[in-house]
């Protein structure tokens, strides 16, 4: 029983996994073995003795991991089964003590939904999401796969407010609230690879700040094709527009043009490029 006492201390301060561990281990005989199940519940509800409380929860300890083990299927792998399982630990010892015989139901019955609620509570002390936040990002989500069962494809907003039952400003503050930023681990698993090693997050992920040379060369190309036989100015108003993401009135500002000068020469410059371009393809078609 000395390992007992190291796993179970006065009050239970430790949540360590290893505590789980050891405790599912094969442990010595012990003097409660030959008690029957009603005489185990009776001695204790008149004893509360430590060492007693201690074989309780090692004779039920199967059913922490039970519960862990179905909570686990519905969580990210990098949730680890022990952490859940020292959580449930805590929800057993609330059972173990509140328990009372009398009452005609099954101990394992009764603890079931104790251990459920001790794993959860921890769960949900460890999300920095609110849960009216999560309760709303689950309500838009389910009514949006349901709609794509049924239709084939994702609903506008308008068909989205419509399945929800909201309007306006309280359609605006669920949205809002089904986007919330997620974090996630970068060294979770992506996928399992053909080989021993899996392929994390980390492997996979795209770095925004690099571009493809190819692509580079590519619009460098397409530059010089559509600028060639024009002017200073409408060269600069091409690749102001498309390339600088400059408004009209800002490249009249930039030229010491109008507004609608620089619209017009603009319109006529497509005109021009469309032709060049049509001309262009004809001579490349005829090529191959």
């Amino acid at each position: 029983m000395s390992s007992v006492k190291t796993i179970f201390p006065r009050g239970i301060r430790s949540k360590s996994r290893f505590a789980v561990e050891h405790a599912e281990a094969s442990r010595a005989p012990s003097k409660f073995d030959n008690l029957s199940v009603k005489e185990l519940w009776e001695s204790y509800r008149k004893s509360k003795d430590q060492d007693l409380r201690n074989f309780l929860m090692e004779k039920y300890l199967q059913l922490v991991r039970y519960n862990a083990e179905r909570i686990a299927t519905r969580l990210p792998d990098e949730v680890d089964i022990q952490d859940l399982m020292s959580a449930g630990l805590f929800g057993l010892k609330d059972a173990i003590d509140a328990f009372d015989l009398e009452r005609g139901v099954k101990f394992e019955t009764y603890c079931a939904p104790r251990i459920r609620g001790a794993i959860l509570d921890e769960l949900r002390s460890m999300d920095w999401v609110p849960r009216l936040v999560r309760h709303r990002t689950g309500r838009v989500e389910g009514a949006r796969q349901k709609f794509i069962m049924e239709q084939g494809r994702d609903p506008t907003e308008e068909e989205l407010a419509g399945r929800l039952a909201l309007e306006g400003e309280e359609f605006d503050k669920f949205r809002r609230d089904s986007s919330a930023v997620s974090t996630f681990s970068l060294t979770r698993r992506c996928f399992t690879s053909d080989g021993s090693k899996d392929i994390r997050e980390i492997d996979v992920i795209k770095d925004e700040s690099q571009r493809n040379p190819f692509n580079e060369i590519q619009r460098k190309d397409i530059k010089d094709l559509i600028s060639k036989g024009l002017s200073r100015a409408e060269r600069l108003i091409i690749i102001l527009y498309y390339y600088e993401e400059m408004t009209m009135k800002e490249i009249g500002a930039t030229l010491n043009l109008s507004e609608s000068r620089v619209s017009q020469m603009h319109s006529s410059i497509l005109a021009r490029l469309k032709s060049q371009l049509l001309h262009r393809t004809k001579d490349l078609e005829s090529t191959e």
